[in-house]
């Protein structure tokens, strides 16, 4: 990506995110950010929730058509809250969560699986109706190579782990990421 976020808006963010959870926990309508700074910024963006070293929840938006002040709350309690593979996190554990953010840079097209860089790039395949993305980072967590990443977000698509090979369309993108563990913030 071109441009990193300076560090006070990385805790910003992260503290906006923070706060629209513990409202939205609270029962609390959401507060209006204002479009201005850091918040004025178009960009896709996912938040990640983590407990204990586990993730417990992850929306996003991939499109980078809304601002940061929209994306940022809606995610984060969506996060918490929508994620179907978990039920809703509680005050008590976000409390203890490490939130994560992860601010997209422009989606481009690959045209040659060669292109793709582990821990830079994160991909969406698409075919049909189907869409399946997984952030940069999960590869390197999971320690795919290449060909691995390929076919997991294949997969994640609900397509064959080859499709990838067969006509769907793979593009890429690279994310800023950054949470909140230990007493500010941290490049991941």
């Amino acid at each position: 990506m071109d441009a990193q976020l300076a560090p006070e808006d990385r805790d910003r963010l992260l503290a906006e995110a923070r706060l629209a959870v513990a409202d939205a926990l609270a029962g609390r309508p959401p507060r209006r950010i204002e479009p201005e700074g850091v918040f004025a910024r178009r960009a896709g963006l996912f938040v990640s929730l983590h407990l204990g070293g586990e993730l417990r929840g992850c929306i996003g938006h991939p499109d980078g058509n809304e601002l940061l002040a929209t994306v940022v709350p809606q995610c984060a309690v969506s996060a918490a809250t929508g994620d179907p593979r978990f039920d809703a996190v509680t005050a008590a554990e976000l409390a203890r969560c490490v939130i994560e953010i992860s601010v997209l840079g422009p989606i481009t097209e690959v045209r040659d699986p060669h292109e793709i860089l582990v821990g830079r790039d994160g991909l969406i395949a698409e075919q049909g109706w189907r869409r399946g993305l997984l952030l940069p980072q999960v590869a390197v967590e999971h320690g795919w190579d290449r060909e691995a990443f390929l076919a997991r977000t294949c997969a994640k698509a609900g397509l064959p782990p080859d499709a990838w090979k067969r006509g769907a369309t793979i593009r890429r993108f690279e994310a800023e990421v950054f949470d909140d563990a230990d007493a500010g913030w941290r490049k991941v």
